[in-house]
């Protein structure tokens, strides 16, 4: 019998729910350690390569102190991140958040959230047109 042949209906859904349309019932089981191995991973892999060439063009003063600087951001905006999760009180809700667009339109309302969203997607359609070029850049040479 070959995939989609079969004697059950085409049209049922694959996963049922006696919930709302629109309600995710998502287990979230991660920890302490998942989440830092996420942040982890985010950082080395889009960092990483660049980050010797910045050190060597700051120098040893600048190079690190440029760095606690962005860590110090990092850390606060991650902050403000986990505290705007669930709004209005961070720890019991009632609302969670499931994006930043989503916290932005609920905290500061819908013409913040379209210009959040504007500048979200110009900045990754510009990482993307980056990565494209150094990939250009970089298969000319090899």
């Amino acid at each position: 019998m070959a995939f989609g042949e079969g004697g059950g209906d085409a049209t049922a859904p694959l996963i049922s729910s006696d919930r709302p349309k629109g309600h995710l019932n998502v287990v979230r089981n991660g920890n302490e350690w998942t989440a830092s191995a996420h942040v982890i991973t985010a950082v080395i892999g889009s960092g990483v390569l660049s980050l010797a060439w910045s050190m060597a063009q700051l120098g040893w003063v600048a190079g690190p102190g440029t760095m606690v600087v962005f860590a110090s951001v990092t850390a606060l905006q991650s902050t403000i991140f986990a505290d705007c999760y669930r709004s209005p009180d961070p720890e019991h809700g009632p609302h969670r958040n499931r994006t930043y667009a989503h916290a932005v339109d609920r905290n500061l309302g819908s013409t913040s959230a379209w210009i959040c969203q504007l500048l979200q997607q110009t900045a990754l359609f510009g990482y993307g047109m980056i990565f494209l070029i150094l990939v250009v850049l970089c298969a000319g040479r090899f």
